[in-house]
């Protein structure tokens, strides 16, 4: 607040002081009119006195050869203040002058001239001097033409020196400086102690008010002495404040509603990634199932020969063993099952996606809907971490490999199906910002997507299968996974050549990257 009371002092003292200057030289101005116009109204009086004197003389050339006349005319004239002084008769010729003021000779005649032959008093100025604000004239030089008895008979010429004037007036202006400085500080401190009483008081009450408020009070500020507009706009803030905390408290109660939704959309996500998974698992359970089915008939086999007495006994521990590695085998294939099975719980970790992409080409080996599809594994890329959920990845990779086999299936007698599954790094597999990513491209030779169909393929629910052999949520999951991960995915097909699925993942840097076979 002190700054802002320096502001207004600041304000009111050019104000105050703009002003006091303008009523200053307006004052001045007028005040040096009167001056002058007296002035010229003391010479006209002056030559009228003249005149009068010369009016009952008719030989005037006579009259000036007195030096009597002539030194008590010269009196005459520095009594009244008169520098100079020009008579000349009705020929134009000079008859008196007393040219002592500064003014040439030449100038009052020709101003008496021109006064003669105009019939009437004029006046000129000549000279420069310096006035208060800017310079003037320094004489002022008055002619008039001599009459007697209705005739003119030669003029007359003064000067009058107008440097008193302008004296008078400097000292009337350090008067007048002297009381502007003194009003305006008096009027300044008089306004600023008005000002800060009906305007910068309340304004510092508004402030102290706005600084303390915790948002748990309904009233804000309010004069109650007055009404004027601080009292207007205090009820204004009021109604603010009052609107802003019913809106806080509704705010909040839709942040929790939010909140809320935001919970329950992400566990229906995650279930609907799990349900997903868990119809993976299934297609897949078929093929493991055809797969326990031949060790579980050897194992069937070896226990009845172990039954019979007649085996000797290195052929029994022979079947042992061989027991033992076909329930190893069963038991690594349900785990590999289970390890697809298990939901994830959506953490991010360093994963390798070639580690990844190995161990489920591990189980869908066993997988007989891969029986018309070869599996082209090329892991190119130097650099294959990225941060990601393990299991969640493992679907991604999953689906796709899914969707390329029953495409390749989906045509009759195809027998030469084929499937690449590739990774790469290099300078062109950068985003917007140049960060480093991996691409992963699934590429079969199926039929194809339609180009109808190409803007749809990643819409929960989309499907071209058969109703029955698939969710349509396969590859809408995928495109969720891969989006969380800061990730995209697209694809690029041409129909009747088949389908690539291209993803690009952000790399993880700093982390040990997996075996490349």
């Amino acid at each position: 607040m002190n700054r802002l009371k320096v502001h207004i002092a600041v304000q009111l003292i050019f104000l105050l002081g703009i002003s006091m200057f303008l009523v200053n030289v307006v004052l001045i101005m007028l005040v040096q009119k009167s001056l002058l116009k007296s002035e010229t109204a003391r010479g006209a009086l002056f030559l009228s006195s003249l005149e009068y004197r010369l009016s009952g003389e008719t030989e005037e050339d006579r009259l000036f050869e007195s030096e009597i006349f002539r030194t008590k005319t010269a009196s005459f004239a520095s009594d009244w203040g008169i520098s100079a002084l020009l008579v000349v008769n009705e020929d134009r010729e000079t008859l008196f002058l007393d040219a002592a003021g500064g003014v040439p000779e030449q100038e009052m005649i020709w101003v008496t001239r021109n006064a003669v032959g105009a019939g009437r008093q004029i006046q000129h100025h000549y000279g420069s001097t310096w006035g208060i604000f800017w310079t003037k004239p320094e004489h002022l030089i008055l002619a008039a033409p001599r009459r007697v008895e209705g005739r003119i008979r030669g003029g007359m010429c003064i000067v009058l020196p107008l440097g008193g004037i302008y004296e008078q007036l400097r000292y009337f202006q350090q008067i007048l400086t002297v009381y502007i400085l003194i009003n305006t500080l008096i009027f300044t401190l008089i306004g600023l102690y008005r000002l800060s009483k009906t305007t910068v008081r309340p304004l510092h009450n508004l402030l102290e008010r706005a600084e303390g408020y915790q948002g748990d009070g309904d009233i804000f500020f309010l004069d109650e002495k007055r009404e004027n507009e601080f009292s207007q706009l205090s009820r204004a803030l009021n109604r603010m404040l009052y609107r802003i905390s019913i809106g806080k408290e509704e705010l909040r109660a839709t942040v929790r509603s939010l909140e809320k939704a935001n919970r329950e959309l992400k566990k229906a996500q995650n279930d609907i990634i799990n349900a997903e998974k868990l119809a993976s698992v299934g297609r897949l359970s078929a093929g493991i199932a055809h797969e326990i089915g031949n060790p579980v008939a050897i194992i069937t086999g070896y226990l009845d020969l172990l039954k019979r007495e007649d085996i000797p006994e290195a052929d029994k521990q022979e079947f042992i063993h061989r027991t033992e590695a076909e329930i190893n085998r069963i038991s690594r294939i349900i785990k590999q099952l289970l390890d697809f099975a298990r939901p994830s719980d959506g953490d991010l970790q360093p994963v390798s996606v070639h580690q990844v992409l190995q161990e489920i080409l591990e189980v869908f080996k066993y997988q007989p809907f891969l029986s018309k599809t070869a599996l082209k594994l090329g892991l190119n890329a130097a650099s294959d971490t990225v941060r990601a959920d393990p299991g969640q990845l493992q679907q991604v990779f999953l689906n796709l490999i899914i969707n390329a086999a029953d495409a390749i299936n989906s045509i009759p007698g195809k027998a030469d199906g084929e499937l690449c599954i590739e990774t790469e790094n290099g300078s062109a597999q950068t985003d917007a910002e140049g960060n480093p990513l991996l691409k992963v491209q699934f590429v079969d030779n199926g039929p194809g997507i339609s180009s109808e169909h190409m803007v749809t393929i990643f819409d929960p629910f989309f499907t071209t299968k058969e109703p029955g052999r698939g969710t349509g949520l396969g590859l809408s999951v995928c495109f969720t996974i891969i989006e969380a991960i800061g990730g995209k995915i697209k694809a690029v097909s041409e129909e009747g050549k088949g389908t690539a699925m291209i993803l690009h993942l952000p790399l993880h840097t700093g982390d040990v990257h997996a075996p490349q076979t």
